[in-house]
C-alpha cells in the first residue's frame, strides 16, 4: 500500500493563488460597493427610473372672428435605444428606413453606435426622424421593432403662411417664441409642462403601478386679436398690386378703428412665410422686420395736420384767414427765415387752402404763428418722438429733436414734415387723432384671452392717452381734410363714391447718402371715412415707388390704394354710406 505524496511547494502556490483570487474579488467588490457606489447607483436608478416631460399644448392665436392664425399640431420624434435592439428584427429594418425616408446605411450607423465616444457611457436614445405625423408614427409602430419607439411633440403651424406675418411672429424649432404676438404673449400661450416619474422593467416597459409622481400639463390660453382676417387679406392683396405696378423698396399699410385704436390689419412688404422662417435663401432675415414700427421716414405733408390743428386749437388762426405765400423769405423772431419751395406757386392762400393744396410755405407760416415751443408741444402731443406702446418688439421712437437742437430752418421745415422722423404707425395714429375727435389712442392689437374651455379670462380695454385738440377743432380739421379728396385737392384719386373721405397726401424725397434724392420718393396717404362719423383710418406708405415717366406722388400711388382698401372694407364691415350721399340717393 502506497502513501499519497503532495509537494509542499505546490500546495503553497495553490493556497496563495486561491487567497489572491479572493483578494482580487474582495477588492473589486469593495470598489463597486464603496468607491464607485454612487455612480453605479445613479446609473441603475437612471436605467430603472425615468422622468418623462409631459409637454403642454401651446394656445392658438385667432383673429377677432375666431379664424385661426396660429395653431399647434401633434407630431412625433422616432428614435432607437441601440443597446436594446434585437437582431431577430433585422428583416424589418429596411422597411423602417423606407418609412422614415432615411438611407439604410445611416440607419445602421445609428443602430451600431452603442456607446458615447466622450464618456464611454451607453447610448439609450438616438433620434431617427423628427416631426413625423401620426400616419408615419403608426406605420413605425406596426413594424413592432424592439428598441424603436416615438415621443410626442407639438409643432407650431400657421395656416395663412405669410398672412399677418409681422404681427403674429413665429416660434422656432427649439420652441422659443422669437417675434410678434408669439413673443409678446408667450407667457400665456405656452402653458406649463407636466412630468411623469415611473420605473421600467428589464424590457424597458413602464411599470404603471410604480409611478411615484404624475403632474398633468396645463395647456396654454388662446389669444384673440383685433385683426380681421378679411381686412388683412384685402390689405395684403393691395400690397401685391402696388409691388407689381411700382416695384417699391418697401410698403406699409395700416387699418384701424379710430374710436378704440383697434388694429384691423397691418402688413408690410417685403414679407415672409411663417412656416418657412428659417429659409433665408427664399426669405432673407430683413424680410422679418416689421417696417411699420421699426422704419422711420420724414412724414412730409401728412404732418401738416399738426401745425394746422395746433394753430386752430390755440385760436390764433381761422380757416378763412389769408396768408401771403408768394414770398420766399419772411421775418421771424427778428431774423430772416428762408421758406421752402412749393410744387406750385400761389400768391395768397387761406388757411383751409394751405391744407387742401398742400402748400409748404403756407405750413411754414402756420408753424411760425405757433412758435418753437408750441409747435414742438403739439408734435409731441400727436405722438411723434415717443413709442406708441404698441407692445411688439422692434418699435422705435422716431426723431423729434428738442428745441435747443433746432437750426435756423427747422421752424419752417418741420411744419411741412421735414426735420422730423416717424414710423408709419406714428403717422397713422396722428391722423387717428382727427378721426377720434381730438383724442390720441393707444394702439390695440389684443382683444381678449380665453382658456381651454372657452371662458374669457381677460379682455383688453381701449386706452386713451390724452386729448390733443378740442372736439370742435377736430371737426373743423375733418371738414378741411375732406376737401383734400375733392376736385381741388391733392388726393382726388382717394375719392370713394358714396362716402365722405378725409385725409392727407404726403410725398417726401428720400435721403440717400446724407442728401435729398431727386429720384427716389416716399409716397403716402393717411385718411379716414366716413368723414362725419369715422369708422376706419387707413394709412398707405410706399417707399421709393418706381413709376414710368413720373414721380411717385402720394396722390398717384398711395391714394388709389387707400380707395381700393376702403371700398372693400366698407363692403365687408357693412359701413353705411355718408348721410348726405344717402339722402341724395334717396331723393333721386
Amino acid at each position: 500500500m502506497s502513501k499519497a505524496f503532495t509537494s509542499e511547494y505546490r500546495l503553497r502556490w495553490i493556497l496563495l493563488s486561491i487567497a489572491f483570487a479572493f483578494c482580487v474579488l474582495f477588492a473589486r467588490l469593495f470598489f463597486l460597493h464603496v468607491i464607485d457606489s454612487e455612480r453605479l447607483t445613479d446609473y441603475a436608478e437612471g436605467t430603472r427610473k425615468t422622468v418623462q416631460k409631459l409637454s403642454s399644448k401651446r394656445g392658438d392665436i385667432l383673429d377677432i372672428n375666431g379664424n385661426i392664425l396660429a395653431s399647434t399640431n401633434l407630431a412625433y420624434t422616432i428614435g432607437v435605444d441601440p443597446n436594446f435592439i434585437d437582431f431577430k428584427d433585422e428583416k424589418k429594418w429596411v422597411h423602417l428606413a423606407f418609412i422614415l425616408d432615411i438611407p439604410y446605411g445611416e440607419l445602421m450607423e445609428k443602430f451600431e453606435r452603442k456607446f458615447r465616444e466622450s464618456s464611454g457611457r451607453m447610448i439609450r436614445w438616438t433620434p431617427l426622424a423628427k416631426e413625423v405625423d401620426l400616419k408615419c408614427y403608426q406605420a413605425v409602430q406596426s413594424l413592432n421593432i424592439q428598441g424603436v419607439y416615438g415621443n410626442q411633440k407639438y409643432t407650431r403651424v400657421y395656416p395663412g403662411n405669410s398672412l399677418a406675418a409681422h404681427m403674429i411672429g413665429f416660434v422656432n424649432h427649439e420652441s422659443v417664441a422669437v417675434s410678434g404676438i408669439e413673443r409678446l404673449c408667450d407667457y400665456y400661450l405656452k402653458g406649463q409642462d407636466g412630468w411623469l416619474e415611473s420605473e421600467k422593467d428589464g424590457l424597458r416597459r413602464e411599470l404603471a403601478h410604480m409611478r411615484s409622481r404624475e403632474i398633468a400639463p396645463v395647456n396654454g390660453h388662446n389669444v384673440y386679436l383685433t385683426i380681421d382676417q378679411r381686412i388683412q387679406n384685402v390689405v395684403e392683396r393691395e400690397i401685391d398690386l402696388i409691388v407689381e405696378e411700382t416695384n417699391p423698396d418697401g410698403v406699409s399699410i395700416i387699418v384701424s378703428k379710430p374710436q378704440d385704436g383697434s388694429i384691423l390689419a397691418l402688413a408690410n412688404y417685403p414679407t415672409f412665410d411663417l412656416n418657412e422662417f428659417n429659409n433665408l435663401e427664399l426669405y432673407p432675415l430683413t424680410n422679418q422686420k416689421n417696417r411699420a414700427i421699426s422704419d422711420v421716414l420724414e412724414p412730409g405733408s401728412t404732418f401738416k395736420i399738426v401745425p394746422a390743428s395746433g394753430a386752430l386749437n390755440e385760436g390764433i388762426v381761422h380757416p378763412s384767414d389769408v396768408f401771403e405765400t408768394k414770398f420766399d423769405r419772411v421775418e421771424y423772431q427778428n431774423r430772416i427765415v428762408r421758406l421752402p419751395s412749393d410744387h406750385k406757386l400761389y400768391d395768397k392762400l387761406t388757411m383751409r387752402d394751405i391744407i387742401v393744396k398742400s402748400s409748404n410755405r403756407g405750413a411754414a407760416h402756420l408753424g411760425m404763428l405757433l412758435g418753437d415751443e408750441r409747435l414742438y408741444g403739439y408734435a409731441e402731443k400727436f405722438g411723434f418722438g415717443t413709442r406708441t406702446q404698441f407692445g411688439l418688439s422692434g418699435e422705435v421712437r422716431g426723431t423729434l429733436h428738442p428745441i435747443d437742437r433746432w437750426d435756423g430752418l427747422t421752424i419752417s421745415r418741420m411744419p411741412m414734415g421735414h426735420a422730423i422722423n416717424a414710423t408709419p404707425l406714428q403717422i397713422h395714429y396722428a391722423m387717428s387723432v382727427i378721426a377720434n375727435k381730438g383724442i390720441l389712442m393707444k394702439p390695440r392689437i389684443i382683444d381678449h384671452f380665453v382658456n381651454e374651455s372657452g371662458m374669457v379670462l381677460f379682455k383688453y380695454p381701449a386706452q386713451a392717452k390724452h386729448r390733443v385738440i378740442s372736439e370742435s377743432v377736430a371737426e373743423t380739421m375733418s371738414e378741411i381734410l375732406g376737401e383734400v379728396t375733392g376736385s381741388n385737392g391733392t388726393a382726388k384719386r382717394a375719392f370713394l363714391k358714396g362716402y365722405d373721405v378725409a385725409g392727407k397726401t404726403g410725398t417726401t424725397k428720400k435721403i440717400v447718402d446724407g442728401k435729398y434724392s431727386s429720384e427716389f420718393h416716399v409716397a403716402s396717404f393717411s385718411g379716414f371715412f366716413p368723414e362725419g362719423n369715422p369708422e376706419l383710418v387707413i394709412t398707405v406708405i410706399v417707399d421709393a415707388p418706381k413709376l414710368k415717366g413720373g414721380t411717385g406722388y402720394g396722390g398717384a400711388v398711395a391714394a388709389p390704394a387707400f380707395k381700393n382698401i376702403a371700398q372693400k372694407s366698407a363692403r365687408i364691415l357693412e359701413i353705411r354710406p355718408s348721410e348726405y350721399v344717402a339722402d341724395w340717393i334717396t331723393s333721386q
